[in-house]
């Protein structure tokens, strides 16, 4: 198993949603920030994944476009701006994670039943596999979050460090 981790759109914008988005990723934060640095000690690779419209504003120069300070981001991060749901459509990440032979990847962010899911998806169309780290998704929608985490693979944190050990 080759993994990386994928953290999708945790962006200011995302907290604002309404107060269940703010509470669930919120409360994600530590664990996806636990899953970046494990992912860094094993010099394994980290990829920070963006929503971007520039018709809508949301884009470098606006404040919600940003990372909030919460998140550990780090320069040897890859970062992939998307402009779909799907992290997959239309941008490189297919091509990045390919050529650092990559064929696993654990996801975390948000919103778990849009851009989660959809690149959840999006990884078994380039025969990925991909696992959900419980607890690391927010979403605006508690119901969602569950059925997302319940139909899917998903691992604990704690699971998926130990994997990472072997």
């Amino acid at each position: 198993m080759k993994p990386a981790l994928l953290v999708i759109d945790v962006q200011k914008d995302s907290f604002k949603l309404n107060a269940t988005a703010e509470h669930t990723l919120g409360r994600a934060m530590g664990l996806i920030n636990l899953s970046m640095e494990t992912f860094r000690n094993r010099k394994l690779p980290v990829v920070i994944v963006r929503h971007i419209n520039e018709e809508q504003g949301f884009a470098p120069g606006n404040e919600d476009y940003e990372f909030p300070p919460s998140l550990a981001i780090d320069e040897s991060d890859i970062y992939i701006q998307k402009r779909y749901g799907n992290a997959f459509n239309k941008t490189s990440l297919a091509s990045t994670l390919k050529s650092l032979n990559v064929d696993t990847i654990f996801i975390t962010g948000f919103c778990a039943e849009i851009c989660v899911l959809s690149t959840y998806r999006g990884a078994e169309d380039e025969d990925l596999t991909p696992i959900l780290i419980r607890g690391a998704l927010g979403s605006g929608n508690l119901d969602n979050l569950a059925f997302v985490e319940s139909i899917h693979n998903t691992l604990t944190y704690d699971a998926t460090k130990a994997i990472l050990a072997k």
